[in-house]
């Protein structure tokens, strides 16, 4: 058989349930709204590109499984378009206002589900002063009955702006030109940072810049690029971050010093498009984290008995379904561009590919099946 057939075959063991659908252009954005619905947004230059509401199939948004149903396709909830790229999308949760970001980065975008229509309607702009192509700013959101956005291109650039009145309510007041690869808001307080040189901290805003920090690898990571994010969930370290070379570290909040753990994925080839790389933990397992933008694949990992540094690991469960469902022709294959993990089906992932490929998949725990 072709590796194609095989791997169709193969998934009537691996997957649990497998849901495979073809967007109208690639996306890098999958953000949740509700438990029902999630976004997406396309990403090509000089064009417009559509933001879509999308609402999952009634068979994946259900809490158990109850049999056959007639949906089996996403519904387009509403719609919209944007003339930039759309890097960066967050839900301001509690209502219906979503926050774009995207080269040229000169302004975030503020847009609302409008009630009584399907349409996405842009309503407002936050200006972003310290604009450098080919740079855009991060963004995250600090939910409370007066949202905040936090933003940043650089570390020097970080602050939080209230959503409804435009006034800055804090910001890093450093010169450090540190350029930053993702923001994550963690509490009402407290936000973490990462930067592209593998620099991590802790921010509480009640407070002047005082990060507990983590200044990163050292000389010899020169040329890798890093993300990371916080929450892991059951004992042990909560934050993770991961390398454009396929170095994963853990790393425990309470001592951000050194790593607790640091060991080598298999990838097969450093990250083509390191801003693609994502690592994120599993809501609902315990020491469980996945990790993409290498290639067409999604790895992930149970780290329970991770330990040490230098160690060479093996990922409990790899999605290849990007690559043996490519229909385009692609060559290479496509890239994995975003993941997901669902908010309460604890091995339910959405990833999205180069292709405008999204899919929904439920794996089987290996080790469970033994």
């Amino acid at each position: 058989m072709e590796p194609a057939e095989d791997w169709l075959v193969e998934s009537l063991r691996l997957y649990q349930d497998f849901h495979a659908f073809d967007l109208s252009g690639a996306t890098r954005v999958l953000e949740w709204i509700g438990d029902k619905g999630i976004l997406v947004a396309g990403y090509e230059s000089l064009k417009k590109n559509e933001i879509l509401h999308l609402i999952l199939p009634l068979r994946l948004s259900v809490k158990e499984n109850q049999g056959l149903f007639p949906e089996r396709d996403f519904k387009v909830q509403h719609g919209g378009f944007s003339d930039r790229s759309v890097f960066d999308l967050k839900h301001v949760p509690d209502t219906r206002l979503l926050v774009t970001s995207g080269p040229p980065g000169c302004y975030l975008q503020v847009w609302q589900l409008t009630e009584d229509s399907d349409v996405i309607r842009a309503v407002s702009t936050i200006d972003v002063h310290e604009s450098e192509e080919p740079l855009w700013p991060r963004v995250a959101v600090f939910p409370s009955v007066a949202p905040g956005i936090l933003h940043g291109t650089r570390l020097s650039s970080l602050k939080v702006v209230d959503l409804d009145s435009q006034k800055t309510t804090y910001t890093s007041g450093v010169s450090d030109d540190d350029v930053l690869s993702s923001l994550q808001v963690l509490d009402t307080d407290t936000f973490a940072f990462c930067c592209s040189s593998g620099r991590l901290g802790l921010v509480d805003t009640r407070q002047k810049w005082a990060p507990s920090e983590n200044l990163g690898p050292g000389p010899g990571s020169a040329g890798r690029r890093w993300c990371a994010e916080a929450g892991g969930r059951g004992p042990g370290p909560s934050i993770a971050r991961l390398s454009s070379d396929g170095q994963l570290c853990l790393l425990d909040p309470r001592d951000l010093c050194q790593p607790v753990s640091s060991v080598q994925c298999p990838v097969s080839m450093p990250s083509p498009e390191p801003e693609l790389l994502r690592v994120t933990w599993a809501p609902s397992l315990d020491n469980c984290l996945a990790i993409s933008g290498f290639d067409g694949t999604v790895q992930v990992y149970d780290v329970t008995s991770w330990a040490g540094v230098g160690r060479q690991v093996e990922p409990l469960f790899t999605h290849r379904g990007h690559i043996f469902l490519d229909d385009s022709g692609m060559d290479p294959a496509p890239l994995v561009t975003t993941h997901t993990w669902h908010p309460y089906k604890p091995r339910t992932v959405l990833s999205a590919a180069s292709d405008a490929s999204l899919h929904v998949w439920d794996w089987v725990d290996p080790c469970a099946s033994r």
